[in-house]
């Protein structure tokens, strides 16, 4: 019975326990559970203002979000105390509803001192070859990948480069905190399509915040949970999308 149990606690990427958040002095979340497992795609949904992209925040260690109460395991490891590239650095990375600019820093610089960050090392050529080729994949107008980041970008050009970063730097556990925000039907779905090879290829976990049900038709979800008032009120399969679908958030009360 103990061997069961430590086996599935190596396949749990994310547990959640009775998190709550709090902006300042007013609380966000309210006792929050959750958990993603390795390889699985999990749909956060919810109403504007229900605490998705707080609890996002929460688990990347955004200072602003304070986790009170509760806890964040990571691989069985407790992060609520570490900074954020601590938590960068054991595989959770997160791809911004929007993403600032960095003058001055090219996508390439970004990546190679990241990875240099963790103790690799990467031929800065071999990583320049590489990003051109993502980013082709990506459809990225090869001109973006030398200017500085997210300067002077479209909302979509923004996401796709995000999701270059990912590709690259090849996270455990993606948190994408409403990447269709923005996104015509072409890029929505090319971008899901990548996700969807980093799944396959990599067993990467994924965190996906939407209130739109039309990036779930792409990026296929194993479980929803739905939040609203930072409160689950609801999680099950795919047939929750289907009906938010139907009958949209007001069913929840």
């Amino acid at each position: 019975m103990d061997s069961c149990l430590r086996r599935n606690d190596k396949k749990k990427m994310l547990k959640i326990k009775k998190l709550k958040v709090k902006i300042e002095d007013k609380e966000i979340l309210k006792g929050i559970d959750l958990e993603v497992q390795k390889g699985e795609v999990v749909a956060l949904m919810g109403p504007n203002g229900s605490g998705k992209s707080s609890l996002a925040n929460a688990l990347i260690g955004n200072p602003k979000y304070e986790a009170f109460e509760g806890k964040m395991l990571f691989e069985g490891t407790e992060i609520n105390e570490m900074k954020p590239e601590e938590r960068a650095k054991l595989g959770i990375m997160m791809s911004f509803q929007y993403p600032v600019a960095i003058s001055g820093v090219t996508v390439r610089e970004m990546l190679l001192a990241s990875l240099r960050g963790r103790g690799l090392r990467v031929s800065a050529l071999d990583l320049k070859n590489q990003i051109a080729m993502e980013g082709e994949k990506l459809r990225i107008e090869p001109s973006l990948l030398n200017r500085s980041l997210n300067e002077g970008f479209s909302g979509g050009e923004k996401k796709k480069l995000e999701i270059l970063q990912m590709r690259i730097l090849k996270p455990k556990l993606l948190v994408l905190d409403e990447v269709d925000s923005g996104l015509d039907i072409d890029a929505l779905a090319l971008i899901a399509n990548n996700v969807n090879e980093m799944v396959k290829e990599n067993g990467m976990s994924v965190l996906v915040i939407t209130h739109y049900q039309r990036l779930l038709k792409y990026l296929v979800p194993d479980r929803v949970v739905i939040l609203k008032n930072g409160e689950v009120v609801d999680r099950g399969g795919k047939e929750i999308v289907d009906k938010l679908e139907e009958q949209g958030y007001k069913s929840y009360g």
